[in-house]
């Protein structure tokens, strides 16, 4: 079976990422829950930072002029692995276990966990590489470990435009809204 296709409907284009549920099944079933449940829509980009990535997905982002966006997550609760069909839990302010299984690296186009530097951590938040950011990989040495639950099969150029757009403290001066992220399975 294929994996799911994430279709990222924004302000500036459509973006389509394949989502790794083979690889990392837990970060993937959580991202298509929040997806599916409408979480991410109406939600705006909150971190932009040329040649490096596009941060998105804090619940707070929704008023892009909010001094909060950034260090939101889901509500705490369960969802089902869609690998293993068993039931997964967000814990501690909507957090999952850190998944360091797969190794595909944090190369541009991937899309890899955001989280506070802390294990365990992540939650709804994840980034849009634009750049070669393999010291972000859970292999690499380091302390910051961002594991890579997806990658841009169509739309990167947008991905690209919104990483370039003018930003003040790495928040776009005009807004890039996710209207929609819907899953095809």
């Amino acid at each position: 079976m294929p994996n799911p296709t994430a279709v990222f409907n924004t302000t500036m284009g459509e973006i389509q990422a394949e989502i790794y549920l083979d690889r990392v099944p837990i970060t993937a079933s959580n991202f298509i829950d929040l997806a599916q449940s409408g979480f991410y829509n109406g939600l705006h980009f909150h971190r932009v930072i040329p040649g490096f990535m596009n941060q998105f997905g804090c619940p707070h982002s929704k008023d892009p002029a909010s001094r909060r966006a950034g260090t939101g997550g889901p509500a705490d609760g369960q969802f089902k692995n869609l690998a293993t069909g068993g039931m997964e839990t967000r814990s501690n302010g909507g957090n999952i276990k850190d998944e360091l299984i797969s190794r595909d690296s944090n190369v541009p186009g991937t899309l890899s966990m955001a989280n506070t530097g802390s294990p365990n951590s992540g939650g709804s938040q994840f980034f849009m590489n634009v750049a070669n950011n393999s010291f972000l990989d859970h292999f690499s040495p380091g302390q910051s470990k961002h594991p890579v639950f997806g990658k841009i099969i169509s739309g990167y150029e947008i991905c690209e435009a919104i990483s370039k757009v003018p930003t003040r403290n790495d928040n776009p001066v005009t807004p890039v809204k996710m209207n929609s992220v819907t899953i095809k399975m």
